[in-house]
C-alpha cells in the first residue's frame, strides 16, 4: 500500500528541484566536472569558524530569542548601514532565520491571504513560485528578457499588476541570470510601487557579488521603504551555505508578526551559527572583497570560454552564475543537460527548471576553481564539436 493517497493535493503537483535532479545524477557517476550547485568553494573563513569553536567551548549551546541573538541583530543592522547606506532598528526590525529559505517561507505565510496575487521574475530561482502556492498564494510571472540584460522594466512591471496584487518579489543580482537593478532602473518602478501599495520582497543574497555598480537595494527609497522587506543571510558572501543562517529586515509590525510563525515551526536559528555570524557580520568586510574579486576574474574567464566555442554568453553583473543561449545546438535545455552528463561527464543545470521562459539557456555556476572551469571548458566544446 502506497502512502501517496494521504498527501496534500498541492504537494502532489510540485515538482522537485531540477537543480537538485542533476546534482544527484552527477553524485553516481565517476570523474563528473560538476557546475551545478551555487556553493562558494572557500572554506568559510577561518576567524569565523573560530568563534563558532569558542561559543562550543565555552558552553553557549542553549536557545536564543526567537527572533535571534542581539548581538547578531545589532552587527547586521550595522552592516547594512556600513555596506549600503540604510538603516534598520536592531530591536524592532531584524530577525534570524534559518537561511534565506526560511525567510521566504514565513514572509509568504505571514502575508499571503488565499488569491493574493504575487509577481515573480523568471527565469528566477527555483523555491520562489512552489512557496508562494504553498501559501496559498497566486503566482504572476513576468519574463525576464536577455535583451534588457534580464532586468525588470517598468512596463513589464505595469502590465502584471492586478488588484489582486499583494507582493513584488525582486532577486537582484539575480539567479540564474546574473542580472543585476541600479539606483537609475529602480527610480522608474518606485512610482508604481507606490501607487498600487505593493509590498517588495527583495532576496539579496547575493548583495555582495555586484561587478559593475554598487549594489542598491531598493529599500534606500525612502519614499517606499516601510513596502519592502528584505531577505538576506551569510551563505554566499562569506561562504557559510551549511551553518544556513539568514535574516529578514522590515516594518516593525511585520517583523512582530512573522516571528510567530518562525517561533512555532523553528524556535530560533542554530546559537553556534549565529554566534559565528555575528564575526561575519562585524569582521568579514574584507572576506566579502576578497570572495567578489575572485569571482570576478572566474566570470570573465568562463564568458570568454563559453562565447569562444559558440555558445552565445551575455556578461553577467552579479551573482556567480553564467546563463548561456544553447538554441544553437537544436537541443532542449534538458536535453542538452542529460546529453552532455552522458558523453562528457559535466553538469550543468537546464534554464526550465528556473520558469518556462528559461527554456533555451542553462545555467552555469562558476563557484568553482578555475581548473575545474576549464577542463569543464573543455569537455564542452567536444561536446559541441560531436552535434555537428
Amino acid at each position: 500500500m502506497s502512502g501517496a493517497k494521504y498527501l496534500n493535493k498541492l504537494i502532489q503537483e510540485i515538482p522537485p528541484s531540477g537543480i537538485r535532479k542533476y546534482f544527484d545524477m552527477a553524485s553516481q557517476m565517476e570523474g563528473v566536472v560538476s557546475l551545478g550547485v551555487g556553493e562558494p568553494d572557500f572554506q568559510t573563513p577561518w576567524h569565523i569558524r573560530e568563534e563558532a569553536i569558542y561559543a562550543i567551548k565555552s558552553g553557549k549551546t542553549f536557545y536564543t530569542s526567537n527572533v535571534g541573538l542581539p548581538e547578531l541583530r545589532k552587527e547586521i543592522c550595522k552592516y547594512y548601514q556600513r555596506r549600503f547606506g540604510v538603516s534598520y532598528d536592531w530591536q524592532n526590525q531584524c530577525m534570524i532565520t534559518v537561511g534565506g529559505s526560511e525567510a521566504i517561507d514565513i514572509v509568504m505565510r505571514t502575508l499571503l491571504d488565499p488569491g493574493d496575487e504575487v509577481i515573480l521574475l523568471q527565469p528566477g530561482y527555483v523555491a520562489y513560485e512552489p512557496l508562494v502556492r504553498l501559501a496559498g498564494g497566486t503566482p504572476v510571472i513576468i519574463e525576464l528578457k536577455e535583451e534588457n540584460h534580464f532586468k525588470l522594466t517598468k512596463e513589464a512591471l505595469e502590465n502584471a499588476i492586478s488588484d489582486k496584487t499583494k507582493i513584488l518579489f525582486l532577486n537582484f543580482p539575480g539567479n540564474p541570470t546574473g542580472g543585476v537593478m541600479n539606483k537609475e532602473d529602480y527610480e522608474e518602478l518606485i512610482p508604481l510601487i507606490k501607487a498600487h501599495d505593493l509590498v517588495v520582497l527583495t532576496d539579496e543574497i547575493y548583495a555582495e557579488l555586484s561587478y559593475g555598480d554598487k549594489f542598491c537595494t531598493i529599500s534606500s527609497f525612502e519614499e517606499i521603504k516601510e513596502q519592502v522587506i528584505i531577505i538576506n543571510g551569510f551563505s554566499k558572501a562569506y561562504s557559510m551555505t551549511g551553518w544556513r543562517i539568514g535574516y529578514l529586515l522590515a516594518d516593525a509590525d511585520i517583523i512582530k508578526s512573522m516571528n510567530k510563525v518562525h517561533q512555532y515551526c523553528i524556535m530560533c536559528p542554530s546559537t553556534i551559527s549565529q554566534y559565528a555570524a555575528v564575526e561575519a557580520a562585524a569582521k568579514g568586510d574584507n572576506d566579502c572583497d576578497v570572495h567578489r574579486e575572485s569571482f570576478e576574474g572566474r566570470r570573465n574567464f568562463i564568458v570568454n570560454g563559453l562565447n569562444r566555442i559558440g555558445l552565445k554568453c551575455h556578461l553577467p553583473e552579479g551573482a556567480f552564475y553564467v546563463f548561456p543561449n544553447i538554441t544553437s545546438t537544436g537541443l532542449t535545455s534538458d536535453e542538452f543537460c542529460e546529453k552532455l552528463l552522458q558523453q562528457e561527464k559535466v553538469a550543468v543545470v537546464p534554464g526550465s527548471a528556473f520558469g518556462k521562459c528559461g527554456e533555451g539557456y542553462v545555467r552555469i555556476s562558476y563557484a568553482y576553481s578555475i581548473d575545474e572551469i576549464k577542463e569543464a571548458l573543455e569537455r564542452m566544446e567536444r561536446f559541441l564539436n560531436s552535434l555537428k
